[in-house]
Order: structure tokens, then C-alpha cells, then sequence
């Protein structure tokens, strides 16, 4: 990997357009699939996110909340775009994608590596299961959904507003404020999925194992980018459903 991918691959004008598919494709399922057996599915993060904008903007909320959405992530390609006057590479997007799948796949082994050291118990790369009580179009759908929206929930807005309060209100220094903010999202990331009429049941193999998937995800944010690290996430999801 050289530093010019490193560099442009974590920059707007690549992270935010590769993250765009996902947004897409997650819409379109969203639009096509059949309600479930308790009517409607989304995938929890985007409902979260809807809401907020429905208090704020009522009905027009979540068409308010796409267009802020794709707005902001729009001005900011155009922004890096106009800073370095140079062509977008196909092949930067197609290393991008190989590079997704190949974290995916090792985010399994690593973090169920992890859990099974903290719990002293045989590793499990693929442990957590995709909710079989829905049809395989849906679950794909709450896959891609999860890397785009979970980690923009997650890891862009909490964690960074959690650090932001830790440094401000509590007064901690930067790296104390970034790794309790990182905990802390990871453990907030964690217990959001068993939240729900969709929600897993809660027990303690799994809530560990994605205690350190929210590490892993804080930390690849914070290397990769958000483009890389919603793509990781989207296809680990994807990799469960058709394992």
C-alpha cells in the first residue's frame, strides 16, 4: 500500500464517494423489500438518526435528513476536489473495495480471536448470527445499512461528541477524552443491538465480541477513514449472511 493510496483513499473526495453506494443501495432495499412480521424494517441507526430530524422538522423530517446528508458529504468532495485539481482513479475505488473485503474477513478472526482470549473460550470467528426470522433481501439490506449508518451514528457523531464533552465539560486532555469516548462508544454500539422488537438476546459472548468490533471499528475509522471503515463493517455483515 503506498502513501499516495494511503493519503487519497482516507481523503473526502474518495471515502465519501466510495461510502456512497452503500447509501444508495441501502435506500433502494429499504424502498423494495416486504414489511416484516412487525411491520416495516430499518435499520436501527438510520431510525435514530430520522427521528431527530422528525422532532426538528416534523413529517419533512427524513426527507430533510437525506438531504443534509448527502449535502454535507457533496460540499465536502467538492471542497478536496477543488484543493487538489486532479482526476478521481477508478483503480484508488477498486484497491478501496479489495481492501474492505480483506478487513472484513480479518475483522472475524481478529475479534472473535479477542473475545475468546477475554472470556478464556475457543475462538469463533463468525459467532453472531443475521436474524433468520427475516428473509435474505432484508438482511442484506440491515447489512449495508449498518455499515453506512452505524458508523456514521457511531462512530462519527457519538464518539466525536462524546470526546468533545470529555475535553470541554470534564476538562480531560485529548488522548484521556479520545480513548474514554472510544469505550464508551463501543459499549453504547454494543448494547444498541439488543434493542427492539429485531433485537439480538442479550448474553455475554456476543455483547463482548461487539464491545471490541466497536474498538476495532473506532480505531479503523480513525486510520482508514469513513469510506473504508462502513465498507468493512456493510461486508463483515454481508459475509454473515452468506457463510
Amino acid at each position: 500500500m503506498t502513501r499516495a493510496y494511503w493519503q487519497a483513499s482516507r481523503a473526502p473526495r474518495y471515502s465519501l464517494l466510495f461510502a456512497l453506494p452503500l447509501l444508495v443501495f441501502y435506500q433502494a432495499l429499504a424502498a423494495a423489500v416486504s414489511p416484516g412480521p412487525r411491520g416495516g424494517v430499518r435499520n436501527g441507526a438510520d431510525v435514530l438518526l430520522e427521528r431527530a430530524f422528525i422532532w426538528l422538522a416534523g413529517p419533512q423530517g427524513p426527507l430533510v435528513f437525506m438531504i443534509c446528508l448527502i449535502g454535507a458529504g457533496l460540499w465536502l468532495v467538492a471542497k478536496d476536489m477543488r484543493a487538489h485539481g486532479e482526476r478521481l482513479s477508478p483503480a484508488v475505488f477498486g484497491t478501496m473495495l479489495a481492501e474492505s473485503a480483506g478487513l472484513a474477513l480479518a475483522f472475524g478472526v481478529v475479534v472473535g480471536g479477542l473475545t475468546a482470549l477475554v472470556l478464556g473460550q475457543p475462538p469463533s470467528p463468525f459467532a453472531i448470527g443475521t436474524p433468520q426470522r427475516l428473509g435474505g433481501w432484508t438482511v442484506l439490506m440491515l447489512s449495508l445499512g449498518a455499515g453506512i449508518y452505524e458508523e456514521l451514528l457511531f462512530r462519527v457523531i457519538l464518539v466525536g461528541a462524546l470526546a468533545w464533552m470529555a475535553r470541554r465539560i470534564a476538562g480531560q486532555r485529548p488522548p484521556v477524552a479520545g480513548a474514554a469516548a472510544t469505550l464508551a462508544g463501543a459499549l453504547l454500539f454494543a448494547a444498541f443491538h439488543y434493542i427492539g422488537p429485531y433485537g439480538d438476546a442479550l448474553d455475554v459472548y456476543s455483547f463482548v465480541y461487539r464491545t471490541i468490533g466497536g474498538l476495532f471499528f473506532s480505531a479503523l475509522y480513525l486510520l482508514r477513514g469513513f469510506g473504508i471503515t462502513a465498507w468493512t463493517h456493510a461486508l463483515y455483515d454481508v459475509f454473515l449472511l452468506v457463510r
